[in-house]
């Protein structure tokens, strides 16, 4: 069984988690432990959702107003709930928060994994305590990966056994971004030519940057897909030629993409964008739609060096929208698809798998039991 703590909740942004706990429930059973929720209820409680035959998702139900000591004790006991239930051999902690140390210490495993998105103590509202409890996770972790090659850099000197695995791309999903189709309803008025953007919106979108582009290309339309938050939805630009249509399902955004003329990541560069490795880069590559890139270092040093996406600042935002604009759309396909080749989840899981498998057959630990 692999057990999964992470902060972000299951069905919020399809991205990395879900696309490698998917193929790893292949050949594994999934417990996906979320961050709790508080509600009005008269006592806490395990909310349970199997997504599949082998991926539950547990959402620990907490009473408004339970104290951050009352918390950890209570998803302590739940967890201990979970690990006593399971009936088989093997256990994998697989953590995508540190926080989660606070309640999960206790747990003996066969291997612990790190998949270490970003740089968490970076963004927006972390807990003080992060970087504390970070250091922690890297010496309980038998193995780290990471979710790009600088935050590998930044990295790597902090762990003994730890690999980088940049974003990869299910390619075959927004390939179909290519063909045709009908407009989706909410966006079928919106005028023509379309740069779009989809992904969360929060302190890492440049909204300066965002206002001032619409301001000097009036006659082009930007579309923004994708959940705000952490941050103020009241705080962010608004004009004619704007259109914020909200969070859409994975499944949708083929539909969308390939009604738009150019991509766009309007990313801030500040700290918390300093390791990112954009999941959505080759997502629009692999959709067939020229991208213009804020100058976000994983994405400068392969995507732009290899001439695949245009790199542009405030001050030539417009002139590399307007190029890739006026571009035919399969202009870079053939190399597009030639570097895409070899990035496909199923390659990034495998070789995760190979390296858990190797931390399992060397660990020197006392014969794994069950949590009390």
């Amino acid at each position: 069984m692999i057990l999964c703590f992470s902060h972000l909740r299951w069905n919020f942004v399809h991205q990395r988690p879900q696309h490698i706990l998917t193929l790893a429930s292949t050949a594994n059973q999934i417990v996906y432990f979320e961050e709790p929720l508080f509600e009005v209820v008269p006592q806490a409680f395990m909310r349970s959702n199997d997504v599949s035959q082998s991926i539950r998702v547990v959402t620990p139900v907490l009473p408004v107003g339970t104290t951050p000591h009352a918390a950890d004790a209570v998803q302590r006991r739940f967890l201990d709930t979970i690990v006593a239930a399971t009936h088989q051999d093997r256990l994998t902690t697989w953590y995508y928060t540190p926080m989660a140390l606070r309640f999960s210490d206790h747990i003996h495993c066969d291997v612990c994994v790190y998949d270490c998105m970003d740089e968490l103590s970076a963004f927006k509202d972390a807990p003080p305590e992060l970087v504390q409890m970070e250091r922690r996770l890297l010496e309980r972790a038998d193995v780290v990966f990471t979710g790009g090659q600088s935050l590998y850099e930044a990295k790597r000197s902090l762990h003994r056994s730890i690999f980088p695995f940049p974003s990869s791309i299910d390619f075959t999903h927004f390939h179909q971004a290519r063909a045709g189709g009908v407009d989706p309803i909410d966006q079928a008025d919106i005028p023509h030519p379309r740069v779009g953007y989809f992904g969360v919106i929060d302190e890492r979108l440049d909204a300066d940057l965002v206002a001032q582009t619409a301001m000097k290309m009036r006659d082009v339309h930007f579309v923004i897909l994708g959940p705000v938050v952490k941050i103020d939805p009241k705080g962010l630009p608004r004009s004619e030629n704007l259109h914020w249509l909200g969070s859409k399902d994975y499944a949708e955004l083929p539909r969308y993409l390939r009604h738009w003329g150019a991509g766009w990541m309007p990313f801030a560069l500040n700290a918390a964008t300093r390791y990112i490795s954009p999941t959505k880069t080759p997502e629009f590559l692999a959709a067939g739609i020229p991208l213009v890139s804020t100058a976000i270092v994983d994405v400068v040093r392969t995507y732009g060096a290899e001439g695949l996406v245009e790199i542009a600042d405030a001050d030539d935002v417009e002139a590399k929208l307007r190029l890739v604009l006026a571009r035919p759309r399969d202009h870079l396909w053939p190399q597009v698809d030639a570097y895409l080749l070899d990035m496909s989840w199923e390659k990034t899981w495998s070789a995760m798998a190979d390296h858990i498998e190797h931390a399992r057959s060397t660990r020197s630990i006392l014969p794994f039991r069950r949590s009390a």
